[in-house]
């Protein structure tokens, strides 16, 4: 989840994703503070770790710490695989119960910026001899007015529509024209359902997802969920397109019965779905491609299918990644070790063609790793041309699958999430959706009204906290 707006220019140079190890990088000069496990050395607390499950993804972050540890004597990195919780997070933050590095999406930043919860990095960033060759706009959301930059992203991407080119086939349409507009979408929705029997399109619609996935529609319908004022942040959750999304919701599940008879899900329960061949259509990016065969064990992975995101006057979509920070409560030499990681496991991985070609020649010897999904670019269009190049011999996607996205892509604004407590926001806007997709004679603009009364109390609130 993400914040920004960029130009089609932008998009033409669709990059590559990959995250990497490094082994050939400078040594910095040792650190050392109490509190390490041993040996006066200075231990390094940092989220990012992967899970046991995505054994590949651990390998390299395993070895990634290895060459670290090998070119910074002194500091020694404990991952962790901890993750965001919204429910959790800001009393964890607040009380310094968090690792010296932290990852969260890119609905936070901001919040955590002005609220000074989190540490500018723009002093040894810039220092980097690549800094200036970042994408501005990738920054953007991550800096304060002052363009003091507090971040690192990883993956950047914008959402789009994935689809099953194989129950595409079978409802008669066509997988290489998938839907460019949300009649589309509707129109084929029903065709999958009544010609397959399995949901033609699925809406998440819980654990903030619901809401998330809300703000994406009703930006295809050219509205937005947040304005601000000056220092001033509120909702605006009653406009005319989020009430045409939710009615596009509302037919596709009482007058088509397209959506399927799980109504209540979150993204991992529509990729499992997605990834079973029973979901015709859903709003992701081209990442859950690697959830669908990884995690899920997508058997016939060139089933899956994504095209840019359908559109209904808005001409727009909604961008996000994740972010890495350093927060207030890491001390200097935490935080001066924290900034060396930043660097070292997310800004030179991406920028960096070698180590591009050399974790991609280390993924794909693993078959079940899918290596060459495109994102967006970290960088300038000349770098991530030559990332892209350095990689291609490895690739193992089907890239053509993709095409529909990146052609399209290039056509769409991209758009900031809601700026400030998005997250408040989409836990709000859950009930909304669960009662469109629930309850026949929802009242959309009740529904609507009082999430926007209720959602504003609480931005109130918490915005008199921080004067």
């Amino acid at each position: 989840m993400s914040r920004q707006s960029r130009n089609a220019a932008l998009l033409g140079c669709t990059a590559i994703a990959v995250s990497v190890a490094l082994t050939a990088c400078s040594a910095v000069t040792p650190s050392k503070s109490g509190g390490g496990d041993g040996g006066g050395d200075l231990t390094l607390r940092v989220q990012g770790m992967p899970p046991a499950t995505d054994k590949a993804a651990l390998t390299l972050f395993k070895q990634q710490v290895a060459d670290f540890e090998k070119a910074n004597p002194g500091i020694k990195v404990k991952g962790s695989t901890t993750v965001f919780d919204p429910l959790t997070f800001s009393a964890k933050l607040a009380g310094g119960n968090v690792e010296d590095v932290i990852k969260v999406p890119l609905t936070e930043p901001q919040r955590l910026i002005q609220q000074k919860q989190v540490q500018s990095i723009s002093g040894q960033l810039q220092s980097w001899d690549h800094f200036k060759e970042f994408n501005p706009q990738v920054l953007k959301p991550l800096s304060d007015s002052a363009g003091q930059v507090y971040g690192v992203p990883q993956n950047p991407y914008a959402q789009g529509l994935v689809y099953n080119r194989a129950l595409f086939k079978a409802a008669g349409l066509d997988p290489d024209k998938p839907p460019t507009t949300w009649d589309e979408v509707r129109a084929d929705a029903k065709a999958i359902t009544a010609k397959t029997g399995r949901a033609g399109f699925v809406q998440e619609s819980k654990d903030n997802q619901g809401g998330w996935q809300l703000t994406m529609l009703s930006y295809a319908f050219g509205g937005d969920l947040e304005q601000r004022q000056g220092d001033t942040y509120t909702a605006t959750l009653t406009g005319e397109a989020t009430k045409k999304a939710l009615g596009l919701l509302k037919d596709m599940r009482w007058s088509d019965n397209s959506l399927g008879r799980n109504l209540l899900n979150n993204q991992n329960d529509v990729i499992k779905q997605f990834a079973a061949g029973q979901v015709g259509m859903f709003m992701g990016s081209p990442g859950t491609y690697r959830l669908a065969k990884t995690q899920f064990g997508m058997e016939n992975t060139d089933d899956f299918g994504v095209a840019s995101m359908p559109q209904s006057g808005g001409n727009a979509t909604l961008t996000g990644g994740d972010i890495y920070m350093v927060p207030k409560s890491a001390d200097t030499k935490h935080a001066a070790a924290a900034v060396k990681w930043l660097t070292f496991a997310y800004a030179e991985p991406q920028y960096s063609t070698e180590a591009a070609a050399g974790q991609a020649k280390a993924l794909a010897a693993d078959p079940k790793s899918a290596v060459g999904v495109p994102t967006l670019p970290v960088f300038d269009t000349a770098r991530q041309t030559e990332i892209n190049a350095a990689i291609k011999p490895y690739v193992n996607v089907k890239l053509d699958n993709f095409a529909p996205y990146t052609q399209g892509l290039g056509t769409l604004d991209l758009k900031p999430e809601p700026p400030y407590e998005a997250q408040t926001l989409y836990t709000a806007l859950d009930p909304v959706v669960q009662a469109v997709l629930t309850d026949r004679g929802a009242d959309v603009d009740a529904l609507l009204a009082k999430a926007e009364k209720d959602v504003n109390a609480k931005l109130a609130t918490d915005q008199s906290t921080q004067k």
